[in-house]
């Protein structure tokens, strides 16, 4: 099976913007870039498709509202909170208000290869885990804000040396800082639903059935069954339709795959019935939105 291509830096101006290109520093823009939320907001095309992207990002909101999602996850980023995301997993822009204001950063793990940094991003930075919540709230924003302020100083500067130690201090005070939305204390059934989400997320193509999700996360297929139905309202069934859905999109924009390739790998369809399943469930054929701006 063909590999799956994650959006490049270099990808996102025709991916996600309507008519604009961020202004590229030379041999920077595909490890770091940082950007103002409002320099770019209006040239989205919003709703963004869901895609994957090669990138860790994140977004810090100083007002207004946005709304991003990871998976199946929705989330509403207001005054002074975070969203980040490591790479590689799905991901889209819902909504932005029009006051909206904040900044946008990306970069490559590679931009921490300095024998003066130690960085291990999943043990010192847990707010890009796929397990864990990406949206937080900032304790000190004026700490917060004058550091991207800085950064984004150096950047325009081209200071190469300097745009690390920067990025380092400034995820590590975000790190710090966070407010996680966990301490709301979830209850088990909860908590239960989102790492069965995430497991949709991340065994999407490995597991076909519900009972093999539920062997993973080592509980009865009957006890997901219930806890996901209390959470969401929904079956556990209809939420991995829901990520299967949410693959097939990311495959029909993001890759060449042929429509046949794509109804093996999200669920061994025959074509003809993953034509009818897309359908059922978005209003419109696996062609018809390969070839549309349709979200």
């Amino acid at each position: 099976m063909k590999h799956i291509p994650l959006v490049k830096p270099a990808q996102f101006d025709n991916y996600l913007f309507k008519n604009w290109k961020a202004p590229v520093f030379s041999g920077l823009y595909d490890n770091f870039h940082i950007e103002k939320i409002e320099n770019y907001k209006d040239h989205l095309i919003i709703p963004t498709p869901p895609h994957r992207r090669s990138v860790y990002f994140l977004l810090f909101l100083t007002q207004g509202v946005v709304v991003r999602t990871k998976g199946l996850n929705k989330y509403e980023l207001k005054q002074n909170s975070c969203f980040c995301l490591a790479a590689d997993q799905i991901t889209g822009i819902d909504y932005v208000s029009d006051d909206a204001a904040g900044y946008y950063i990306h970069f490559l793990p590679d931009i921490f290869n300095n024998p003066n940094l130690k960085i291990d991003i999943g043990k010192d930075l847990p707010f890009f885990s796929l397990l864990k919540e990406p949206h937080f709230e900032i304790s000190n924003p004026e700490k917060i804000k004058n550091l991207f302020t800085q950064l984004s100083s150096e950047y325009q500067s081209q200071n190469k040396s300097l745009i690390s130690f920067y990025l380092i201090t400034l995820l590590f005070e975000i790190q710090n800082n966070s407010i996680s939305k966990e301490t709301d204390k979830k209850d088990a059934s909860a908590m239960l639903t989102l790492k069965y989400k995430n497991a949709l997320s991340e065994f999407i193509y490995s597991f076909k059935t519900v009972a093999e999700f539920a062997d993973q996360l080592s509980v009865s297929p009957n006890h997901l069954l219930k806890c996901v139905k209390n959470t969401t309202g929904k079956s556990a069934r209809e939420l991995l339709e829901e990520m299967r859905i949410l693959e097939a999109k990311v495959l029909l924009k993001q890759t060449d795959m042929s429509i046949g390739e794509i109804a093996f790998k999200i669920g061994k369809y025959e074509p003809s019935d993953f034509a009818r399943f897309f359908k059922s469930k978005t209003k419109t054929t696996p062609f018809q939105y390969r070839n549309s701006n349709i979200d």
